[in-house]
């Protein structure tokens, strides 16, 4: 796997992904109140936590898009 996502990207990711793990089970937002849509946030964070610690995105290598400097 070759580094695809740069620093910046990584960061947003990490928040993102951070934000949606936490949302279901602090929010209290009525959204929430579906599993459906709790398993699709944690699943989602969970994708973009994993992408950000291994700096490489799937869909940016099939796109053919690189944020990182070479």
């Amino acid at each position: 796997m070759t580094k695809n996502i740069g620093t910046i990207d990584r960061i947003f990711r990490l928040v993102l992904g951070i934000i949606l793990l936490a949302a279901p089970f602090v929010s209290g937002m009525a959204v929430f109140q579906s599993s459906t849509a709790t398993i699709i946030s944690v699943v989602v964070g969970l994708v973009m936590l994993g992408t950000s610690t291994l700096k490489f995105c799937p869909l940016y290598r099939i796109f053919g898009i690189q944020t990182c400097k070479i």
